[in-house]
């Protein structure tokens, strides 16, 4: 009998500590992205759903104009992947390179990059200490809520 309390309880604790929550909502139609302000808003339309601070990478003005800049992309993109095993607790993909920021970077003669993602932390979350390489990073609770809210091909605008 004690045992099976014990497989209860642990049973129980670690369900509580799960990375995936459920989401039956308003389907996000937009992800809103300010650079400047550090704001994003998950979208239903014209109504703000959740809004999140956030921080970005270690060179944040600016466009991502090649691989090793540390800018975050600014534009229209779209959510086209997940990786709920990141080493940066969970991750959303931004379709960064489009055909455009590739025909930049080629005409430049550099790469533009890739792997640009919405993800957690591996650290404590600060908001005021941009340290990623142009992803945008927001606490591990809010990157639940994202991971759950947002769809693949759910379009993002990041404005500077």
């Amino acid at each position: 009998m004690r045992f099976l309390l014990i497989a209860l309880l642990t049973l129980t604790a670690l369900t509580g500590c799960s990375r995936f929550i459920e989401y039956d909502g308003p389907q996000v139609t937009r992800v809103i992205v300010h650079k400047d302000d550090r704001l994003m808003y998950l979208m239903h339309n014209e109504e703000i759903l959740e809004a999140y601070e956030f921080e970005l990478g270690f060179a944040p003005e600016g466009h991502k104009l090649e691989e090793g800049d540390g800018r975050t992309p600014e534009g229209e993109y779209m959510i086209d992947r997940r990786n709920p095993n990141s080493a940066y607790y969970l991750s959303i993909g931004i379709d960064y390179p489009n055909e455009e920021d590739i025909a930049q970077a080629r005409a430049r003669g550099v790469s533009p990059g890739g792997d640009i993602f919405i993800h957690g932390t591996p650290r404590p979350f600060r908001r005021d200490d941009d340290w990623t390489a142009g992803c945008i990073a927001v606490s591990n609770r809010d990157m639940r809520q994202i991971y759950a809210m947002v769809e693949d091909g759910t379009p993002i605008s990041i404005y500077p």
